[in-house]
């Protein structure tokens, strides 16, 4: 487990990691729609085999398409411009870089790992019980 791993689960003491695709499913520098514990997230290969999620819905416009959003930088910050308003989004944090004359409004993010050649996405445990 690398640094990155252990750093999440001292965070997130109760984290699932719930297998969503392979590596091989996500095309580098495109976005790819999954559910995860039925919730709709993006998902982006970077060029550099990092992988991020953050949610599907666009929260300026109220339509599920991160996925299709376009993948860059800015300087050493992973970003996804939104297909709709083009607010910048920081993938590792879910930061609005830069919100386009609109209120920032942050995208919820998920930690991610690839764990043999299968991506994995950190949830939080839920309680017996709990809905």
């Amino acid at each position: 487990m690398s640094d990155l791993d252990l750093a999440v689960e001292a965070r997130h003491p109760t984290l699932m990691w719930e297998p969503v695709c392979t590596l091989d499913d996500l095309v580098p520098e495109r976005g790819a729609a999954a559910m995860v514990a039925g919730v709709q997230v993006a998902l982006y290969r970077a060029h550099d085999g990092t992988v991020y999620a953050v949610q599907q819905h666009d929260p300026h416009s109220g339509a599920n398409v991160m996925s299709r959003g376009l993948l860059g930088s800015r300087g050493e910050v992973p970003i996804v411009v939104s297909p709709m308003y083009k607010q910048v989004y920081d993938l590792r944090t879910g930061a609005c870089l830069d919100s386009i004359g609109m209120e920032p409004v942050a995208l919820r993010t998920w930690p991610v790992r690839v764990v043999d050649g299968e991506v994995l996405v950190g949830v939080e445990a839920r309680p017996w019980g709990a809905t």
